[in-house]
C-alpha cells in the first residue's frame, strides 16, 4: 500500500482540493474507513475529490485483475481498477470490445460505472449500465454485497451514474461486444452551418451505429455551428488490414500553458484550421480504433495546454423536444458569451438510461472546454439557466462550478436518488467535494 505524496488532489480540470489518495491491490482494506474511490483521476470536476474535513481517498488503479470470461456469453468480471486502455490491449486482438467506448480510454470500469458513460453508439447501445450485470460494492456501514436488477435493485440504479457515492465499487460484471475485427470503417464530412448539421446528424443515427460531430462554436451568422461530422462502424474481415492495431505511442505537452496563449484570436484560428483540413468535403476509409474513440489520448498531459488555473468542460443535453432552435438558442448563448473553447462536441443521444442520475436522455448533446477564469463560474451559472429553460441537464462526470439550486431544477430525479442515498448512508459517510457543492452533504 502507497500514500500519495502530495498534499493536494485534482481531476484532469487540475481544480486541486487538499487531499492524498491511497493506493493498494486490496481494495477492501483501504476502502474501509475513506469516504470515497477514485480511479485514474479523469473526471473534470470534483466528482472524484475528497469532501471538505477529509483528507483521503482511496485508489483503485492497482486493482486491475481479470477475474472470469465467458467466451460463449461475452460476460467479463473483474476488478473495478482496471482500465479500459488494459481491457482493449486484451481484448480488441481477440475480436472483443467493450461495449461502450468513451472519449477516453484512461478511465477505470469502476470510473465508467460511476459516470455510467456514454459514447459514439448512445443512440444504439446506451450507456455502460445497459450493459453491466452486477456490482460488487462496499457500503457505507462496511459491508460487502453483490447488487444487480434482482439484488437490491434500487441499489444498483442509483450506482449507475451515482459517482461514487453509494458504495466503494470493488467488482464489475458486464457483457462484452463481439466485433468482426479490432478496426474501424469511418466516414468524416464537412459541413457548412447548424441546421445541416443537425440534420445530418439526425440521418446518421438511423445508418450507422457511432456517430459525433465536432463543430466551431465561435463562428456567428449563417456559419454557426459548422463543423465535421464523424460516422463510424466496425470494419469487416475484408475491409481491414490483417494486423491488429497496436497501441499508439503518445506524445507530450511539456509545460503549462501560459493563460494569455488561450483566446477568442487562437481558438478562432484553431477552429478554422481544423474546419479547413478536410480539403475534400467527404472521406472514408480505416480508422485505428484510437485515433476514433480516443483522439485526445495522443497527447499525454493535454490538460497543461490550459495553464495553471486548468479548466473545466460544461456538457449539457439539449431535449428532442426543443428541436434545433434549442440547440441554437444555447450555442448563440455561447458565441454571445465570448467563451473560447478549442473543443466542442456535439452527438445525439438515445434513451434515457436506468442509472438515476446518469446523464443522457433523447436529445443533443454539446461538450466545450473552458479555461478557468475570474468570470468562468457566472459563465457556467448563465449557460446552465439555458440548459435549464430548454429542459436539459448537465453531465456531473465533467461538472465543477454548477450550484446546487442550479442541478436541483434540471434533475427531477433527484429526490428519489436522495432517498435511495439515505437508505443505504444514513449517517452520509459516503462523500465527495462535488456531492457537498451540489447535495449539501455536510454531516
Amino acid at each position: 500500500m502507497s500514500t500519495q505524496s502530495d498534499s493536494t488532489l485534482s481531476g484532469w480540470g487540475r481544480l486541486p482540493v487538499p487531499g492524498r489518495e491511497i493506493v493498494s491491490e486490496d481494495l477492501e482494506q483501504i476502502t474501509r474507513e475513506v469516504p470515497l474511490s477514485r480511479g485514474l483521476g479523469r473526471s473534470y470536476g470534483d466528482s472524484a475529490l475528497p469532501p471538505p474535513g477529509w483528507d483521503r481517498v482511496a485508489g483503485t488503479r492497482l486493482a486491475e485483475r481479470f477475474l472470469a470470461f465467458d467466451p460463449e456469453t461475452g460476460l467479463l468480471r473483474a476488478e473495478a481498477g482496471l482500465s479500459l486502455r488494459e481491457l482493449n490491449r486484451v481484448f480488441l486482438p481477440r475480436c472483443w470490445s467493450s461495449p461502450v467506448q468513451p472519449g477516453t480510454q484512461y478511465i477505470t470500469l469502476g470510473g465508467m460505472v460511476a459516470a455510467d458513460v456514454h459514447a459514439k453508439n448512445h443512440h444504439c447501445d446506451g450507456c455502460f449500465g445497459v450493459h453491466v450485470e452486477r456490482l460488487r460494492m462496499r457500503l457505507a456501514d462496511g459491508r460487502i454485497l453483490w447488487c444487480s436488477r434482482r439484488e437490491e435493485p434500487e441499489l444498483f440504479r442509483a450506482t449507475l451514474g451515482g459517482m461514487g457515492l453509494t458504495g466503494h465499487l470493488l467488482e464489475v460484471e458486464f457483457r462484452m461486444q463481439a466485433i468482426p475485427t479490432p478496426w474501424i470503417w469511418a466516414e468524416t464530412e464537412r459541413i457548412g452551418d447548424l441546421d445541416r448539421f443537425l440534420a445530418a446528424l439526425r440521418e446518421a443515427a438511423q445508418q450507422w451505429p457511432m456517430t459525433m460531430g465536432w463543430i466551431d462554436c465561435l463562428t456567428r451568422g449563417k456559419h454557426m455551428g459548422r463543423g465535421i461530422i464523424f460516422r463510424g462502424r466496425w470494419a469487416e474481415p475484408g475491409e481491414a488490414p490483417a494486423r491488429p492495431p497496436q497501441q499508439h505511442k503518445r506524445l507530450a505537452v511539456p509545460i503549462d500553458f501560459p493563460s494569455w496563449a488561450l483566446n477568442r484570436f487562437s481558438v478562432r484560428l484553431f477552429n478554422l484550421l481544423y474546419y479547413r483540413k478536410q480539403l475534400r468535403r467527404r472521406r472514408c476509409g480505416i480508422f485505428h480504433p484510437e485515433s476514433f474513440f480516443h483522439p485526445l489520448d495522443a497527447i499525454s498531459d493535454w490538460n497543461r495546454i490550459y495553464g495553471r488555473r486548468g479548466f473545466t468542460q460544461h456538457q449539457c443535453v439539449i431535449p428532442d423536444t426543443r428541436g434545433a432552435e434549442g440547440v441554437r438558442r444555447f450555442l448563440d448563448l455561447l458565441t454571445r458569451l465570448g467563451i473560447a473553447s478549442f473543443l466542442c462536441v456535439i452527438k445525439d443521444c438515445g434513451a434515457e438510461g436506468e442509472g438515476l442520475l446518469s446523464f443522457p436522455r433523447p436529445g443533443v448533446t454539446i461538450a466545450l472546454d473552458i479555461p478557468v477564469r475570474n468570470k468562468t463560474p457566472a459563465a457556467i451559472a448563465r449557460l446552465n439557466e439555458q440548459v435549464i429553460a430548454e429542459g436539459g441537464r448537465i453531465y456531473l462526470a465533467k461538472d465543477a462550478f454548477t450550484t446546487a439550486e442550479h442541478f436541483r431544477a434540471m434533475e427531477p430525479r433527484l429526490d428519489e436518488w436522495l432517498r435511495i442515498k439515505k437508505q443505504w448512508d444514513p449517517q452520509g459517510r459516503l462523500r465527495s467535494a462535488q456531492s457537498v457543492r451540489l447535495f449539501g452533504d455536510q454531516v
